[in-house]
């Protein structure tokens, strides 16, 4: 049975000037809701109010029963990785945020690293877990911060535009990846991205920003 993970009421965002009024959105476990629109209407901003990075303008956003460490994971354009760091590495930090440690340090450890080495075969890099990021491509790079995520283990996952600068078979790939995920895990996701077609794929629900505000899109999601 589906539950209730977030709440967006009346909610208003933007900067000095307002980009999206009267929100109200329900999220439940289960759900993959993309967002798509032009660029410059307030979408990446959304996930960022979202996760808690900026104060919305006006309105209530409400979590429920999603833990305060690690439960929202955060799948940005600008992956934040570290560069002269290894791809394991960089997962891992994924997999520390999510997790607590234990009293026992060496099974926490194990445990973590199990965590980390499946997110990475799950984004079929396990052929460069110690390479240094810096010398990844751009897909590869975008991969690894996907897998991080995937460490995490989070309650809601947002993501923007975590699919770009990836070919076919590894969009593919993912994308089933992510839906095996939610649905095993009682998850919930929030997605922002360009190609509808490609939203279509993904998603349970398809949401677009007009006119400041946000709507559905299309209930013609691919299952």
């Amino acid at each position: 049975m589906p539950e209730s993970i977030l709440s967006l009421k009346n909610l208003t965002i933007g900067y000095e000037d307002e980009l999206i009024h009267s929100i109200d959105l329900q999220v439940e476990t289960g759900d993959i809701i993309a967002i798509v629109g032009p660029s410059g209407l307030g979408k990446t901003t959304l996930l960022r109010v979202i996760a808690g990075l900026i104060t919305p303008l006006n309105g209530e956003i409400t979590w429920r029963k999603i833990p305060k460490r690690g439960g929202i994971g955060y799948i940005p354009q600008r992956l934040g990785l570290v560069r002269h760091a290894s791809v394991f590495h960089n997962v891992d930090l994924g997999a520390r945020a999510g997790s607590i440690p234990s009293w026992n340090f060496f099974r926490w450890s194990k445990e973590r690293s199990i965590d980390v080495k499946k997110a990475i075969k799950q984004m079929g890099i396990s052929d460069k877990m110690y390479q240094p990021i810096r010398k990844l491509s751009g897909g590869q790079q975008r991969r690894v911060a996907t897998a991080r995520t995937l460490a995490q283990k989070p309650k809601l996952i947002l993501a923007d535009e975590f699919l770009s600068e990836l070919d076919q078979d590894n969009v593919k790939n993912i994308i089933n990846v992510f839906k095996l995920y939610i649905q095993n895990n009682e998850a919930a996701m929030i997605l922002v991205e360009h190609d509808i077609e490609r939203a279509k794929k993904i998603s349970t629900k398809i949401l677009e920003i007009k006119d400041s505000q946000l709507r559905i899109f299309s209930s013609e999601v691919e299952k």
